[in-house]
Parts: structure tokens; sequence; C-alpha cells
């Protein structure tokens, strides 16, 4: 028998404590703690962005990769981290028009895909499934995807993570790319936690067909009817997840109540930035598609991807594309697109047409000048950013430009930024066409932006100059 005086307090005692540390963990977030899944160890390891890290890709046969890279199978790799060794993980190429431009100009130089439990059950990064290598397809700055994470990460909108890595294959040079956390689970339990809801990245199979539920249309209270949003969920969807997700669909197509259903102030954050870095390979653009959709208690939120053709560079299938930059960086923040595809995007169209939403994005729009652009931190990140990567594009054997035309459109981005903000300020206040019709009737009213030439960003001239310096440094990997 254990005799002690105090033994009856130091009982009580420990089961005071113990029930505090139990409301820790159950109530920890309600009382401003932060879960591990909201800052995970790979967070601060190859996505600390104040360095650039080193990625080495050690693959059997690298010519064989690249001559199979359109199929985008994937093959197995041993990848060093940092110094940091990681066996059976998958590799691909990744990408749309990019990869298969790529191929067509007889490139070598593709964005890339690891995925750690391709191969191995519970493989992963510090608890990372999946990241990307992005390659600055047509971004001669390597800055457009950076910068437009930033500031929908500024704007409070779920952004991936990222980092500038320098890539060698088999020990051989490679070049500078853009690590880019994929959202999948790790991304979700970074940012909604452990119970998180569903996770999708709507696309089309073909762009001549409707592709009604990739606008995220309400089409009938049919699963069958939305493949382009199941069969590209990022986890399993079962018959629940299914009803939520056209439930609210088909709220957000009454126009009624929307905020039971969409994740109202979020949504016009997006597109605020979305607007403003006039990116028309998106939901606002006629492909309708680059972006994820994430869904929770029947609640729609659009979260941000790919932003190598934005800055008003997206010229890709277009037969006549807009190239004057009056026109792009004044282009109307109330009407981005056209009615036509206006009418088929319901989830910026029927917000917009609330006046109370209507009012609260240009409320964000003027935060998002003041705070942003016009306070000097976009011109900050881009500095940062140029001084932190410099040494590495001048060395990049596989760039698709030369370093004087990266230093070029690093240059010509902080002129957009700089243009494309005094215009919105411009429309915000009434000086300047803020709809298509208005700037129908006054085509010469703006900044003026004759002197920008956004070819300057990455263009087409850029990928047929590219291929000699390309061949040669695949030559060099053993």
């Amino acid at each position: 028998m254990i005799r002690c005086k105090h033994i009856d307090r130091l009982c009580a005692l420990a089961m005071a404590l113990a029930l505090i540390l139990t409301g820790l963990l159950f109530f920890g977030e309600a009382l401003g703690l932060r879960p591990a899944s909201a800052a995970p160890e790979y967070a601060s390891r190859l996505f600390d962005g104040s360095r650039v890290h080193t990625v080495d890709l050690r693959v059997e046969d690298w010519a064989q990769f690249l001559v199979d890279a359109p199929e985008e199978e994937y093959v197995p790799c041993t990848v060093v981290i940092d110094e940091e060794e990681f066996c059976q993980v998958g590799l691909r190429a990744k990408g749309n028009n990019s990869r298969r431009l790529t191929e067509e100009y007889g490139l070598s130089r593709y964005s890339l895909k690891l995925e750690f439990d391709h191969y191995a059950d519970g493989g992963n990064y510090h608890g990372l499934d999946k990241f990307s290598l992005d390659a600055s397809f047509q971004d001669n700055s390597c800055l457009k995807t950076w910068l437009a994470y930033d500031m929908m990460e500024y704007m409070g909108v779920p952004a991936p993570l990222r980092s500038f890595v320098w890539v060698t294959v088999n020990g051989q040079p490679w070049g500078l790319f853009l690590a880019i956390e994929e959202p999948e689970e790790a991304f979700a339990r970074r940012n909604f936690g452990a119970d998180h809801g569903q996770l999708y990245k709507p696309d089309y199979i073909s762009l001549s067909a409707e592709n009604a539920d990739v606008a995220l249309r309400y089409v009938d209270d049919d699963p069958s009817s939305y493949p382009n949003l199941f069969e590209n969920a990022r986890f399993d969807v079962d018959t629940a997840d299914q009803t939520r997700l056209i439930q609210a669909l088909k709220t957000l197509d009454s126009g009624e109540n929307l905020e039971t259903a969409v994740n109202v102030d979020e949504v016009l954050r997006y597109f605020v930035v979305q607007v403003f870095v006039m990116n028309w390979d998106s939901y606002l653009g006629h492909t309708g598609h680059n972006y994820f959709l994430y869904e929770e208690d029947g609640v729609l939120s659009i979260l941000p991807w790919d932003y190598n053709l934005a800055f008003g560079t997206y010229a890709l299938g277009m037969t006549d594309p807009i190239r004057d930059p009056n026109v792009l960086l004044n282009w109307p923040i109330n009407t981005p697109a056209s009615g036509e595809v206006m009418r088929n995007r319901p989830l910026y169209h029927n917000l917009m047409k609330n006046d109370e939403y209507f009012a609260r994005y240009r409320a964000c729009f003027d935060q998002f000048l003041t705070e942003y652009l016009e306070s000097g931190r976009c011109e900050a990140v881009i500095r940062e950013a140029q001084a932190l990567i410099a040494p590495y594009v001048e060395a990049d054997p596989t760039a698709f430009c030369s370093y004087e035309d990266h230093r070029l459109a690093v240059d010509t981005l902080l002129e957009v930024c700089r243009l494309r903000a005094e215009s919105v300020r411009g429309q915000l206040e009434g000086r300047y066409p803020s709809t298509l019709a208005q700037r129908a009737e006054h085509p010469n009213a703006g900044v003026e932006a004759s002197h920008v030439d956004l070819r300057d960003l990455g263009d087409f001239e850029d990928l047929e100059n590219a291929k000699e310096r390309q061949d040669a440094a695949w030559r060099a990997v053993k």
C-alpha cells in the first residue's frame, strides 16, 4: 500500500493535468494553438524560400526518360534533396500545352512531378506526398508563378508552398526550377486540418466538349453528369460527397443564399488576384480550367494553380491573340471576359450580380492595391527573388532564354505590375473603363503602356532559340 498524506492531492492534480491536456488536444485550434498538420516539417525544409535548394534526380536512363516524357509515364528514381536521399520515388513529366510544345519544339526541359508514394506505400518527404518542379515555360522572369502565389497568400487564399531549386540529373547541372507543393493530402491537412473536405482538380477531356462541370455549372442531380469533377477528385469520392457538391452547384446556379454554398469572402479575394494578373488560361478564360476546387460541408472554395501564362501572356490556341499592352494592362476588372464566357462561369458571374458581394470585391481590390502594390511590397518581392536566383539563372544550362533576357523580363514584370495597378486604381475611381462595354466606347482611355513589350516575359521565339542549349545539356548527363 502506498502511504503518503498528500496522495489524494497528487492524484487530483494528475487528473486535472490530464483533463487540461485532453482539452488542449480536442480544442487547441479553437484556443489558437496550431495543429501539427498546419506546420508540417517539409514546410520548413524544402519550402524554406530564403535560399535556393538542391535536387539531384538519379535516373537510370535519362535519355530514354526524355524520349518517353510526353506520355507522362512514371519511372522510378532516387532523389537527393539538400543532400538527403529518397529511393523509389515516382518521376514523370507534367503539363498540358507546355508539355506538348516542349515536345513539338524538340526541347528537353519538361516540368516534372515527384510522387513519393507511387512505388512505396507511405513514402513521403517529411510528410509531403508529392511536389512538382516547374520549368518556367514561357516565363523568362522565372517569377510569374512565384509572384502570383505570393499575391494569393497575402490575400488569404490557400496557395501551394514553393521554393527555388537547383536541379541536377545524375550529378550534372540541369537548371533552376520552382518546386511547388502539389495540392493533395499533405496540402489539405496543412490548410484545412486532419478532418478536411474534398479536393478536386476539374479539367476537360476535350476542349470542344460542353464541359459544364469544369465551369461549375449545375446540370442535374445525376453524378454521371459531372465526370470532369468526380473523376478528377484527389481523394476517394462517395455518394455523400457527390450529393453535397451537386447541391452546392445547384445553389450557386440559383443565385440565392450563396453563402450557404460558397466561401464568398475567400472566393472574392481569389478573383481579385486572378483578374489583376490577367490569367486567361484559367476559370475566367476560354478553357475554364487550371484551378482546384475545395468542398467542405457543402461550401465551395476555388484555389490557385498554374500561372506561367499570366500577366497577359496567354496566346495558346488563339488565332489572333491580343498583344497590345494598352488593351491588356487596362483590361476591365468588372467584366474580365466576354458576356458569353461570364454567363458560363457562375462562380464569378453570380457573385458579381449580388450588389453586396460586388461591393466587397471592389473593396478587396482597393485593399490589394493599397497594401501589396502601392506600398512597395510587390517590388520588394520581385527584387528579393531576383537577387536570390540571379547566379543560378546565369548558370542554367537548359534555360529557355539568355541571362540578359531574364533580367529584361524581370524589369518588364515589375513595370507590368506597376501599370496594371495604376489602371485598376483608375477603374476603381471611375476614371478608366471597368467593363468591356465601357472599354469599347472609350478604347483609348487608361494608362499608356505602349512602351511595354509583353513578349519580353516569354514567347514562342524563345522556344526556337533554346534547342541547341538544351541538347547540349542532356548530352552531358551520364
